[in-house]
């Protein structure tokens, strides 16, 4: 008889991501990756500034930012390696979901887009989520955080049929699945199934066919404004440089918690910031190296 059981977790080690190499990386910024941010309301362009940063901190080579027309020469100062694209606003200065047509080159060329980090209306987000996936090239990896996952909730078409990855927190996973979080193992892989994406959330990542993998937690610490835009910019940033879904949501993850314990260590386990996380994940990248 046929075992259906689900497979046992693996844990992710130093050991386990050095068997399991990153593609390599080439001197040229495009064949490094393209990835583009989708988010940065005027209330919250930094959410979008700190997950661009992110993915060019593991090693994305190009990043283009599509923002808010209010902020956007603000931000193009403040980040000068990131390219900018203005998009249309509301009145109160959240993103108008059809303004994502201004957008359209840069989400047919990019290699990966992250669209959420910064967004806040709902309705204007759930506008905007499909018409990303269908200007998205068919290989273009979809990652989706914050408001567009709340847009996405039990609606999976919406983000097309191409390769995507989530990265909810606990809450946000509440939302996807329509009920509370009760075992984070089993919840995960069920939104991967349900969803068919690869989740990370809260230290576990699941792939749409079952596999599980957990990560440590990475201390008190990450739970800071700004650390799930650090999150999603990494794992951005990784499939943007050629890694599968699963692979750049394990990686990321794995950086992302490293970083944290990392920065406990030297500043103490709570008080340090979302940005010195996304500095930290070049070294910590390094280190597996």
């Amino acid at each position: 008889m046929r075992d259906t059981r689900p497979a046992m977790p693996k844990t992710v080690t130093p050991e386990l991501l050095r068997a399991w190499p990153l593609p390599e990386p080439s001197g040229s910024k495009r064949s490094r990756g393209q990835v583009l941010v989708v988010g940065g309301a005027l209330r919250s362009p930094g959410a979008a500034m700190l997950a661009g940063r992110a993915a060019l901190r593991v090693g994305a080579g190009r990043l283009t930012l599509a923002i808010g027309s209010s902020v956007a020469a603000a931000v193009a100062v403040a980040l000068p390696e990131s390219g900018v694209v203005p998009l249309p606003e509301t009145s109160s200065g959240s993103l108008r979901g059809a303004g994502i047509r201004s957008a359209s080159v840069d989400l047919a060329a990019a290699d990966a887009v992250l669209l959420g980090p910064g967004l806040d209306d709902a309705e204007e987000t759930a506008r905007m989520l499909p018409r990303a996936a269908r200007a998205a090239d068919r290989d273009t990896v979809l990652v989706l955080d914050a408001y567009a996952l709340g847009a996405l909730a039990g609606h999976p078409r919406l983000a097309g049929s191409g390769p995507r990855i989530l990265t909810p927190n606990t809450e946000e996973a509440g939302r996807l699945l329509g009920r509370e979080v009760r075992n984070l193992d089993a919840d995960t892989r069920e939104l991967a199934r349900r969803y068919r994406a690869t989740v990370s959330c809260f230290g576990r990542i699941a792939a749409a066919d079952g596999r599980l993998f957990t990560v440590g937690e990475g201390g008190p610490g990450l739970g800071t404004s700004g650390s799930g835009d650090a999150l999603a910019g990494a794992i951005t940033g990784l499939a943007a440089r050629g890694a599968d879904p699963v692979q750049a949501a394990v990686w990321g993850t794995y950086l992302h918690a490293a970083a944290g314990e990392s920065l406990a260590r030297q500043a103490g386990p709570l008080g340090f910031l979302a940005s010195e996380i996304v500095d930290r994940l070049t070294a910590e990248l390094t280190a597996l190296s």
